[in-house]
């Protein structure tokens, strides 16, 4: 029998309606025998920290080894102390690191970086970008993608795609949603029945407030649909409901809600910051756009919708590109990480 795990992250689905993918890994290894404890699901940030620490403690007979998931900010303590804590109690632990933001914060705090990094039995990371920028500060990462289902996910080739635009991401700052009303204004005149939906939870920062406000200000509230966060099982329809994809952000690794829209077959419009880059290549799976250019983003909007030929391309080739990151395989890579470590835990 495989050793219990135990899995640190927000885990926040039943609260937000945004599934992390700590919370499909643990699904997927609890289904391949790996016995799996999550922590945590608590709404508040300290009560979560504290739940955390609290959970990590009195389970500590009921796991052997752990996986701490690692953002910036504030984020980062909860790491180190829940990482302290599994020090004394001699529990081995993978860290993988998230987070568009980890390469500026492990700039600025280097050697609680490099302190945090080297103590893990194993580092992992979803993107080439976290595994080039935080390289010096661990001799040894893995990457191991952010896996997607494929099988929930109908493929639908975009030949001529509609003015039909979706938007999927949690509503804060660094995601900069109230760019998309913008791109919308843009093009409203040229596509008269252009339509944006825009599905996410409120993360309670004004961004969400600040989108509706752009929209009025604009008066194309009219185009856009608010839905709020969905269940991830409804994801794939309501992608299905739109043509072209677009992401916003100024800041991000390898979003899972991007992958979602690619295996759909929708046409990415992104903007080329953080991961991104290294993800996706412009003008193949994706058109890649400055951060915040609403022009930029208007264009190669426009280029979708009046070039049939490179809607078909980047429809096909997205697909494509999410077939490599199936969790078929990356289940694999998680069971091998694991039981290496469960090997080297046992002969201690």
């Amino acid at each position: 029998m495989n050793s219990p795990l135990l899995i640190v992250d927000n885990c926040l689905s039943s609260v937000t309606g945004v599934r992390a993918v700590a919370e499909d890994l643990a699904e997927r290894l609890s289904a391949t025998g790996w016995p799996v404890l999550l922590t945590s699901c608590k709404p508040g940030r300290l009560s979560r920290f504290f739940d955390m620490l609290l959970s990590a403690w009195k389970w500590r007979g009921k796991y052997k080894i752990a996986n701490v998931v690692v953002y910036s900010g504030l984020a980062f303590i909860w790491a180190e102390a829940v990482c302290w804590l599994l020090r004394r109690m001699r529990k081995p632990y993978v860290l993988t690191l998230q987070g568009g933001n980890l390469p500026g914060f492990a700039n600025k705090w280097p050697g609680r970086a490099s302190r945090l990094f080297r103590s893990a039995a194993v580092v992992t990371t979803p993107s080439r970008y976290l595994l080039e920028e935080l390289s010096q500060y661990c001799e040894r990462m893995l990457l191991i993608p952010n896996p997607v289902n494929l099988d929930n996910y109908r493929f639908q080739l975009r030949h001529r795609p509609s003015p039909r635009i979706v938007w999927l991401r949690a509503f804060h700052v660094i995601y900069n949603p109230a760019l998309a009303p913008r791109v919308l204004s843009l093009l409203a005149s040229e596509f008269p029945d252009i339509h944006l939906t825009m599905i996410g939870p409120d993360k309670g920062d004004g961004s969400a407030q600040a989108t509706l406000r752009t929209a009025q200000e604009l008066k194309i509230e009219d185009r856009i649909n608010f839905t709020g966060a969905v269940p991830k099982p409804d994801v794939p329809e309501r992608l299905n409901q739109g043509d072209i994809f677009l992401n916003t952000t100024n800041v991000d690794n390898m979003p899972v809600s991007m992958l979602e829209a690619m295996a759909c077959g929708l046409c990415v419009v992104s903007t080329n910051v953080g991961g991104i880059p290294y993800l996706l290549n412009h003008q193949q799976d994706a058109l890649l756009v400055p951060p915040d250019d609403a022009e930029a983003m208007a264009s190669a909007v426009r280029r979708i919708l009046t070039e049939p030929d490179l809607a078909v391309a980047l429809s096909k080739q997205g697909r494509l590109k999410t077939e490599q990151l199936d969790w078929a395989s990356v289940i694999k890579q998680w069971e091998s990480v694991l039981m290496d470590l469960e090997k080297s835990a046992c002969e201690r």
